[in-house]
């Protein structure tokens, strides 16, 4: 994929960076390059070599997509988990929406990855071309996670947010292992998250700064989101967080893959709003939606997609065959 590649790194690098430059009067290759030299310690050697390779491949060197891969972390959306009584059959139901920069074109490079890495658990990353982190993904232990970007820029002492993403898909079978997991890793900047789990049917929503984490559970009265709604987890900010809420208590016991659609749609969703993402963890489907250049993702359609019958049709590659 290197042509979805390159414009992905040139919509980064240069579209973005450009107005960074003029905003902060910093280059932003240089606040990128002081930003990946204080998290590469708290990035798995495994991910360092993809990196490596990816640049490889792409003629271009370690450095660049190094740094590509550590921007989230310079910026700082909604999601929401509705299951048992909350949905019409039962079943878990988690709605992930970026609004992130729609006007430098990343949209271009949107690429949903199954991935099948020997040693670990398989999943699915909706994401970007040459960006190997995680922002919105599946595993088929039924694990969905989804991030939403707070403040903090320069709490950099931790691991990159898309790489504890990375790793819970990779490393984590349950809702208590992610749980776990970010208790117990240095964390960088201001970062919110809705985490679940299809196997026992429930969820999180999670906030975590470098010096704290809080998890709010299903249904949990908080100062910040409003009174609790039984069996479900909503997560947003301003009138958003209140359409998003008005619309799950008006559909409460209703909800299904199509009204979990709707439940992301404008409002809700900024008009920067990049991708949308309909997870059905224990069935093993997700539906995605991308933006294009006159439409947020939630006007565009979606493609349902079945993570198992996927990693079905991934076949060895001939150094496996033969290692086997």
């Amino acid at each position: 994929m290197k042509a979805e590649a390159t414009r992905c790194i040139e919509s980064v690098l240069y579209t973005f960076g450009t107005a960074h430059a003029i905003r902060t009067g910093h280059w932003f290759r240089h606040d990128l390059e002081q930003a990946y030299a204080r998290l590469a310690p708290h990035i798995p050697d495994r991910h360092k070599r993809e990196t490596t390779a990816l640049a490889s491949s792409l003629g271009m060197s370690d450095s660049t997509l190094q740094i590509l891969n550590v921007f989230p972390e310079m910026f700082h959306c909604s999601g929401f988990a509705v299951f048992n009584s909350a949905t019409k059959d039962g079943k878990l139901y988690h709605g992930r929406v970026l609004d992130y920069m729609t006007t430098i074109g990343l949209q271009d490079a949107a690429t949903t990855f199954i991935v099948k890495p020997d040693g670990y658990i398989p999943f699915a990353n909706v994401g970007y071309a040459s960006f190997i982190g995680r922002v919105s993904g599946m595993n088929a232990e039924a694990v969905s996670l989804g991030e939403m970007g707070g403040k903090g820029e320069g709490n950099w002492d931790g691991v990159p947010m898309a790489t504890l993403m990375r790793r819970a898909l990779e490393e984590c079978t349950t809702l208590d292992e992610v749980m776990r997991l970010w208790s117990e890793s240095p964390r960088t900047c201001e970062y919110y998250y809705v985490f679940a789990d299809g196997k026992s049917n429930t969820a999180v929503g999670v906030a975590a700064l470098p010096e704290s984490i809080e998890f709010i559970h299903p249904g949990q009265t908080h100062e910040r989101l409003g009174k609790g709604i039984p069996d479900a987890v909503v997560l947003s900010a301003g009138s958003r967080l209140e359409t998003l809420r008005n619309r799950v208590i008006e559909k409460h016991g209703q909800i299904d893959a199509e009204i979990g659609k709707w439940l992301m749609s404008r409002p809700v969703v900024m008009e920067s709003n990049l991708h949308n993402v309909l997870f059905i963890p224990a069935d093993g489907v997700l539906h995605v939606a991308n933006a294009s250049h006159t439409h947020p993702a939630a006007e565009q359609p979606y493609v349902e997609l079945n993570l198992s019958e996927l990693l079905g049709s991934i076949r060895p590659s001939p150094l496996q065959t033969t290692q086997r």
